[in-house]
């Protein structure tokens, strides 16, 4: 072997040039942040929309996360996903992103934790109480988290619910849906801050619409995302073409010709339309007093206008046997009444039965007293069905006796044998108006006297969302809690996904359909056989603790025969 005095010296420059070269790999990796996706599923590579909203910030995004602690393994998996998209966020907003872990109110005394807390919640991100196992014989103990964040841009600042979805198919996956929502809530967020002027939203009156407690909900969304107005659309002379979209929340009072015709002028301008219709005289008001009433059409005289872009609300009432409970005095004991929460047919649990991004991975939606929808063949729009019934429903023809004593017969699985029924559809194309052909030419011109833009018979590429219940977005309340979140039942308390929805829908005709596109990401779960996990237990325990080791002794050995080769003389 080579032993000379110059031999160690040899090696110094090399053993100089590995330490610096090493040390200028960590300063670059320091820097830049360099990953390639391998995915199927693109589960780390942000949309272009998402890429060119945080290029163009103008302002640094401070987002604060709650999600650090002790935490089960799910929701430690949710913290390192969200984690994970918020470094990528930070990489393409160059700079103008950063991010903090906390744990909510940890070093606050009970009193400021209660306000924290609270506070959190009136911003949207509901707290979850987990029990967590302590050591053995000693229990568990139950703590409360907040797997949210909170973000904030040049002083304004929104919430965003990690873990809104909760039910469904199980925990596992609603966990696993989050993980996919991820991009979209906080792109969606920092889009919001980031709006100089809001979309404005018009809520339609003039024909018996609500204003009271019910509608407190959905005109509070509709505040906090948007600018909003109010339309007399039985006063005004047409529909402002400055308003981004229009909802129609169930009317009570049939429309006129001339109240359609300005519906159809503002569509054919590119106005985009919301529809919440009860086509159906039927609620559970008209239940109070009385054992059963009688549903009927009540005429708003919308069929024509509605058909002409596409589709057709039925005068029927729809019952599923995948439907809500509500209470019910089963009998009495001892003289006070027995009360128990009874399945209710007409009010059917809605399923999202597409792919689209306003109802992709979205939990069912309640609704009551729902009619169904039909699809025009003729009509050259595109239509995707939103929201369906189950299986298990049926369709009843009105007039229609709606009774107490159905509740009290157990329904015959039977007569529930329907494919599921469309009840919110969205219409995407070029709509021709219902005034097509029938006007002269001097009727045309005094028509363009009196709205602000030429009398159109068919729009450009436009869409409007129609949905057969206004209970889609109204709320429950109670005296003693005032207005309840659209979708929660007001005995159990169980929240749908009803808010979920409304935002969706609004979001895709008035905001950036783009970043809600984001919505559309699909995470497989890949879960272990339990079965090959037992019956092959001891193989992969030698594969993994066994093969490692004689990899390495493998390596070993034949470095040291190399190594010996080379400098045996």
């Amino acid at each position: 072997m080579n032993k000379g005095p110059g031999g160690k010296k040899r090696w110094i420059p090399g053993f100089i040039g590995m330490v610096a070269a090493l040390g200028f790999l960590n300063v670059l990796a320091y820097r830049l942040h360099v990953r390639l996706d391998l995915t199927a599923e693109k589960r780390f590579t942000l949309s272009p929309a998402t890429r060119s909203l945080l290029k163009h910030l103008d302002g640094v995004v401070h987002v604060k996360v709650f999600l650090k602690g002790k935490f089960p393994a799910g929701f430690r998996q949710l913290s390192e996903s969200t984690r994970q998209i918020l470094q990528e966020f930070r990489q393409s907003a160059n700079g103008h992103l950063d991010y903090t872990f906390v744990t909510p109110g940890k070093h606050l005394n009970d009193t400021a934790r209660a306000a924290l807390y609270d506070s959190l919640a009136a911003r949207g991100i509901q707290p979850y109480n987990l029990q967590v196992q302590l050591n053995a014989g000693e229990g568990y103990s139950e703590n409360l988290i907040f797997p949210g964040a909170l973000v904030d841009y040049k002083g304004k600042e929104t919430g965003v619910d990690l873990l809104e979805s909760q039910g469904g198919p199980g925990a596992m996956q609603a966990l696993n849906n989050a993980d996919a929502q991820l991009e979209f809530k906080f792109a969606n967020a920092i889009y919001q801050l980031q709006q100089k002027q809001k979309p404005l939203v018009g809520y339609m009156l003039g024909n018996g619409e609500p204003l009271g407690p019910e509608v407190y909900d959905a005109l509070n969304i509709l505040q906090q995302n948007y600018q909003l107005d109010t339309i007399d659309l039985s006063g005004d002379p047409y529909i402002p073409p400055q308003f981004s979209a229009v909802l129609f929340l169930g009317p009570q009072d049939p429309f006129s010709d001339s109240e359609k015709l300005k519906i159809d002028q503002y569509v054919m301008h590119g106005g985009k339309v919301l529809w919440f219709l009860n086509m159906v005289n039927a609620s559970m008001d008209s239940l109070r007093n009385k054992n059963s009433f009688v549903a009927f059409d009540k005429g708003l005289n919308l069929q024509d206008l509605l058909f002409t872009y596409g589709v057709r609300i039925n005068a029927d009432l729809l019952q599923d046997l995948q439907s809500d409970a509500i209470p019910l005095t089963v009998g009495s004991a001892g003289g006070k009444p027995q009360i128990q929460l009874v399945p209710w047919p007409y009010f059917p649990i809605l399923t999202p039965v597409s792919d689209h991004p306003i109802v992709k991975n979205m939990d069912p939606v309640l609704c009551h007293f729902v009619s169904s929808i039909d699809t025009i063949e003729g009509a050259r729009v595109r239509k995707t069905i939103l929201l369906a019934t189950s299986t298990y429903s049926r369709s009843l023809g009105t007039p229609s006796i709606v009774s107490w004593e159905s509740v009290k017969l157990a329904p015959r699985p039977v007569d529930f044998h329907h494919q599921p029924i469309p009840v919110a559809v969205l219409l995407e194309g070029k709509f021709r108006s219902l005034y097509r052909n029938r006007f002269d030419a001097a009727t045309i011109a005094r028509l363009n006297t009196v709205f602000p833009a030429p009398f159109l018979m068919k729009s450009g590429e436009n869409r409007m969302i129609v949905a057969s219940s206004a209970s889609l977005i109204t709320n429950a309340f109670t005296q003693k809690e005032g207005p309840l979140p659209m979708g929660m039942n007001r005995y159990t308390h169980y929240q749908f996904a009803n808010r979920e929805f409304f935002l969706n829908c609004m979001e895709y005709l008035a905001g950036n359909k783009a970043i809600l596109s984001t919505r559309t990401k699909d995470f497989r779960l890949r879960l272990l056989d339990k079965t090959r996990v037992t019956a092959e237990k001891l193989r992969w325990q030698v594969i993994n603790l066994v093969f490692p080791v004689l990899l390495v002794l493998l390596f070993a050995m034949v470095y040291r025969y190399a190594r010996d080769r080379r400098y045996s003389f």
